[in-house]
């Protein structure tokens, strides 16, 4: 069939054609996610290059930090305990700076076996140095001093632990005069009783004067607890003398229910001007803790043999307890003037009269004591 003169193709109804693509618009938010994506890659990628640059610095400047070292502190390894926790400590401490630092040094360089004891090391130390106290263990010692010691028996403690030389040193000082209390009175020389009892820290090396320096300011400490300082008089006596008798007490009382009273008798006796009679007297001049006291020790001539000789001794005998430094400040009123132990779980049964002590120490006769 033959198409009608003058009709084409092109002619044809545009319904019969298909209609014409439409060009596509670009999509602005697409661009905007694609912008933000690129911008976050850039910042990851520039944390990443700062970090790379910087870690390096940062941990240079922990492992070694600037301005040297400082004072030694002191810390105790427990047996057993983890590194992480001794870590811990010592960046606590400010003997390293940085706890994750140290912890990434010991990853990459090793982790020493750390001994349990104590441990002296500078605050600021370089990771490295630090690592090498660890690993050459324990460097200090500790010394716990208890009360009603004298100081011969803290010097006899110190020669098992530091060594003869430092107890020799440490008694020397004690009474020379050479490291001074407040409590002390003029012209006496003696810390004998104006010392604290504690544990005390002593690195290596270090001389007793700081072991007596502290022991001096932790008295001061304890004896203002109780309302006791260089100042305070009490029944005529000023605060060494006042300490005098606290060890006096400390000793005689040894409980401290037993010690308030103690304390009047004392005061009683010296108020009447009677000896004493303080069997712990004549002990300390023996060098003695204890024991029994004959008629033979109560003879000995010694100054503080406080049978022969009226008033108190010449300086305390033992580190007082606080308990008894507070029973001397507040002694009870009370007409007492001997007592004797009346049982066997230390009470001490207190007398007016010396009758009434001869009754009392017929009782503890019975008893076995």
């Amino acid at each position: 069939m033959s198409e009608p003169p003058g009709f084409a193709a092109t002619d044809a109804p545009a319904a019969d054609r298909p209609a014409p693509t439409a060009p596509r618009g670009r999509s602005h938010a697409g661009d905007a996610d694609r912008r933000r994506r690129f911008r976050r890659r850039r910042l990851v990628a520039a944390c990443v290059a700062l970090l790379v640059l910087v870690a390096p610095v940062w941990f240079v400047i922990d492992a070694y930090p600037i301005g040297g070292t400082g004072a030694p502190v002191v810390f105790e390894v427990q047996p057993g305990e983890p590194i992480g926790q001794v870590v811990a400590t010592m960046a606590g401490k400010g003997i390293v700076s940085s706890e994750l630092g140290f912890r990434l040094d010991l990853m990459l360089t090793g982790t020493p076996t750390v001994q349990p004891g104590w441990y002296a090391i500078p605050t600021s130390s370089s990771f490295s140095a630090a690592k090498v106290a660890l690993s050459n263990g324990p460097n200090a010692q500790v010394v716990t001093t208890v009360t009603a010691e004298a100081s011969w028996e803290i010097a006899q403690d110190l020669a098992s632990t530091m060594g003869s030389p430092f107890a020799r040193k440490f008694e020397s000082y004690v009474h020379n005069g050479s490291v001074p209390s407040p409590f002390q009175p003029t012209p006496h020389t003696s810390l004998e009783g104006l010392l604290a009892p504690g544990t005390y820290v002593l690195v290596a090396g270090e001389s007793p004067r700081v072991l007596l320096s502290q022991m001096i300011s932790k008295f001061v400490t304890r004896a203002a607890s109780v309302g006791l300082d260089p100042s305070t008089t009490r029944h005529g006596l000023n605060a060494d003398e006042l300490v005098t008798v606290a060890s006096i007490v400390e000793k005689e009382g040894y409980l401290a229910r037993n010690m308030p009273k103690t304390a009047t008798v004392v005061y009683n006796r010296l108020a009447r001007s009677m000896s004493l009679q303080m069997d712990a007297t004549v002990e300390y001049a023996l060098h003695q803790d204890g024991g029994p006291v004959t008629h033979a020790t109560e003879s000995v001539h010694s100054s503080y043999n406080t049978y022969l000789h009226a008033g108190l001794t010449p300086s305390p005998i033992c580190i007082p307890s606080t308990q008894a430094l507070d029973a001397t400040l507040h002694a009870p009123s009370g007409p007492w003037l001997y007592f004797t132990l009346i049982d066997a779980s230390g009470t001490l049964a207190f007398a007016s009269t010396f009758a009434q002590q001869l009754a009392n120490e017929a009782i503890a006769a019975r008893r076995g004591l």
